[in-house]
């Protein structure tokens, strides 16, 4: 496989891994803009924009975009999260000019009709719902913002029902402007593909998005806290963060891997001791989302009411313990996880691209696969060690609990001693 990257006058980049091997190519197009970039008063119009451009342009109707690429046996999709936004399609190689095609008349054409408009606010409205009934996704977006209280950063991606239905035609093209430009954007494609076709297909299609890089978010500050919600459910929905580390920073490998260990398969600790051993819970897992200027680690489990508060002491003592007993075993373990991880990312056009575009919009660059594995070498018991002993030592914990009973506000009171642990 070859990576080649062409940066265009515009300052769209574009970057592509051909693998000969297959007779599809996956495409898309980045924006590095997400709900972070959005106005206190513009909460869910990236995702609103998201939606909208699929729902017709000048020249094709919201039928004629999903018949063209369907007709060939392609598909397309599209997501927002908080710092970037993709628009990508799937198709064979012959058809990989007509899939470029409707991804750059869906951005530079957008047709943003009003009654169009109108029953997509009301599509936003139902997943808004579907969230609120789902209390296993619920329990994130309140950790969110509970981490990162009266920030953008914080905000869930969806918007409220209120915001969403207040965007007009207008607002959405004035942030669409302000936002979708050259320097910020990023053009990819891996699989059945040629890199000079690619690139000329780009300059062609994608020509309208001039002008300087969009303005950057405010910095981002952890806050911590408890919030918590009583709701009739059958369980208890509990999620705990503190904060992490951004993208670029040194030490994450030895954090990711600290999160491995600690919560990121069957093997992990929590995992084995939480559910294997003493039965507290069905689910239960660790993670780590790194931001461009700060990181979000949390972890989450689901059990009974009457078993949180255990279930609590004994995360908070796993991590505690961890930092100071972490073996050369798990590190092994942990490191073949992450390796595998990556080379299985190979094998599929889709993962690959996924790939490439985190790495340019965070790195300006693709980073080789024996950069990340070398980093992933480097980490050693000490250091995952001592990322964790910095983790809980560097902010106050988020918790957000949704669930039944009056114990809601024992378990949270468990987590934040968290916070002594590091004393």
């Amino acid at each position: 496989m070859t990576v080649e990257v062409t940066r265009l006058p515009s300052g769209l980049s574009v970057v592509t891994d051909r693998m000969p091997h297959l007779e599809s190519a996956t495409l898309g197009v980045w924006i590095g803009s997400g709900s972070r970039d959005e106005a206190s008063d513009e909460h869910g119009i990236s995702h609103l924009l998201e939606h909208m451009a699929f729902k017709g342009t000048k020249r094709r109707t919201a039928r004629q975009i999903a018949e063209t690429i369907e007709a060939v046996g392609g598909d397309l999709n599209a997501a927002t999260s908080v710092e970037s936004t993709a628009y990508y399609a799937r198709a064979l190689k012959a058809d990989v000019p007509l899939a470029l095609d409707v991804l750059s008349d869906i951005l530079s054409e957008p047709a943003f009709d009003p009654e169009e408009l109108r029953r997509e606010q009301n599509v936003i409205v139902q997943e808004i719902g579907a969230v609120e009934d789902a209390p296993d996704d619920l329990v994130f977006d309140r950790l969110q913002e509970t981490a990162f209280p009266k920030q953008s950063v914080g905000r869930s991606i969806l918007g409220t029902p209120e915001t969403v239905r207040s965007f007009n035609p207008a607002r959405i093209r004035s942030y669409l402007s302000r936002n979708y430009r050259g320097p910020d954007m990023l053009v990819a494609a891996a699989g059945a593909i040629e890199h000079k076709a690619i690139v000329e297909e780009a300059e062609k299609r994608f020509a309208s998005f001039v002008g300087p890089a969009g303005p950057a978010p405010e910095p981002a500050h952890f806050g911590g806290g408890t919030r918590v919600e009583t709701r009739d459910l059958e369980q208890v929905h509990i999620a705990l963060a503190l904060q992490g580390l951004p993208v670029r920073d040194e030490q994450l490998y030895s954090l990711q891997v600290f999160t491995s260990v600690l919560g990121g398969g069957m093997s992990s600790r929590l995992f084995q001791e939480v559910r294997e051993k003493r039965g507290l819970c069905y689910a239960i897992s660790s993670f780590h989302m790194p931001y461009a200027d700060i990181g979000l680690f949390g972890l989450y489990a689901g059990t009974d009411e009457t078993d949180a508060p255990e279930l609590m002491r004994v995360v908070i003592d796993q991590i505690a313990n961890a930092t100071e007993t972490i073996n050369e075993a798990e590190i092994a373990r942990a490191k073949a996880q992450m390796k595998a991880s990556l080379l299985m990312a190979l094998e599929s056009s889709e993962a690959r691209l996924g790939q490439l575009a985190r790495q340019m919009l965070a790195f300006g660059r693709p980073i080789p696969l024996n950069e990340i594995v070398a980093k992933v070498e480097a980490v050693t018991v000490a250091s995952a060690r001592a990322a964790g002993r910095a983790l809980i030592g560097r902010s106050r914990p988020a918790i957000a609990a949704l669930g039944p009973g009056n114990g809601l506000e024992s378990t949270a009171a468990i987590a934040e001693s968290l916070v002594r642990c590091a004393a």
